[in-house]
């Protein structure tokens, strides 16, 4: 019983949803096996190599993967599926653009966003916005798994020495062609990596007050910025800051809640961070009832406040 993890990196790199995907791996019980399909990414192969608990590194190589087109992708792990007990991927944009088609190209039953490993066949789920957990057992003989990174610890980036073994590139399958990207960039750390996310609700009031407020706390946090649906939907913050069902899935060492109510779909999205800490002036509001230290204010008059004596 082997289980095969899908690495998502930038070709240089392993991107650290692919450490958690291999701690889930291995909690099914056999050796894992990373592939890294990739062009010119030598260097990723490498570093997967050094991840701890990685038996072997599988790298396809070759220009028709530079942009991880989900058609290559799926092409290549099925070109590599066979003996194989788990394929799985990290809940990431890529990974949920791949798995289905490896899923059905395998015709098995994909179970998505396990958060736990009960044994090689079941698995734990989180359905109706993480309100209740479902177990599955799977019957398929190969199990397609996408793995909600939040629940999962990070697997060491050394210690590892696995051997890198090449295999055959599949051709470019013609059925897509890479157009652009276009990147924001931000000195503050990616909202799904951070380690302290400052978030801001529909409390804010507006965009101004939005960023005049938290900017300068997650500035002496040094930390990232998040925001609720209903703080995104009323204009106050960017789509990509949204946390919740609909927006990112975080699990950081300290998530701040400013003018949050706590919303299950917002919960949803950040109920596994380690520490919570809500700033809200309804004492009713549901987000006290998941966090580790509440405040009953203004958040207005107390964030400022809370800035001054950091």
């Amino acid at each position: 019983m082997t289980a095969l993890v899908i690495a998502e990196h930038d070709n240089n790199s392993i991107k650290a949803a692919t450490l958690n995907a291999v701690t889930a791996a291995k909690a099914t019980g056999g050796d894992v096996h990373v592939l890294v399909a990739g062009a010119n990414a030598g260097a990723a192969a490498a570093a997967a190599a050094q991840i701890a608990g990685v038996a072997k590194v599988l790298q396809a190589d070759g220009a028709q993967f530079a942009d991880s087109l989900a058609e290559n992708v799926a092409a290549q792990v099925l070109a590599v599926a066979a003996g194989y007990s788990h394929i799985v991927f990290p809940a990431t944009a890529s990974g949920k653009n791949v798995a289905p088609r490896v899923a059905a190209k395998l015709d098995v039953a994909q179970v998505s966003e396990i958060t736990k490993v009960v044994s090689p066949d079941t698995f734990e789920r989180p359905i109706y916005a993480g309100n209740a957990i479902a177990t599955v057992q799977s019957a398929d003989a190969v199990k397609v798994l996408t793995i909600r990174g939040t629940a999962f610890d990070a697997a060491a980036t050394t210690g590892g020495s696995a051997a890198v073994e090449t295999v055959a590139a599949v051709a470019d399958s013609g059925k897509s062609s890479f157009v652009g990207r276009e990147v924001t960039k931000s000195e503050r750390p990616e909202l799904t990596a951070a380690k302290i996310i400052v978030s801001g609700g529909r409390a804010m009031g507006s965009s101004e007050k939005f960023n005049e407020v938290l900017t300068p706390l997650a500035d002496k946090l040094g930390a990232a910025i998040g925001a609720s649906r209903a703080a995104v939907d009323s204009g106050y913050a960017p789509n990509d800051l949204q946390v919740g069902q609909t927006g990112k899935i975080v699990a950081p060492q300290l998530y701040v809640a400013c003018g949050i109510s706590g919303a299950i779909q917002h919960l949803a999205g950040m109920k596994d961070s380690k520490v919570i800490v809500a700033i809200n002036k309804d004492p009713e509001a549901p987000i006290f009832q998941v966090a580790d230290f509440g405040l009953e204010a203004d958040l207005f008059t107390a964030v400022p406040e809370l800035v001054k004596a950091l």
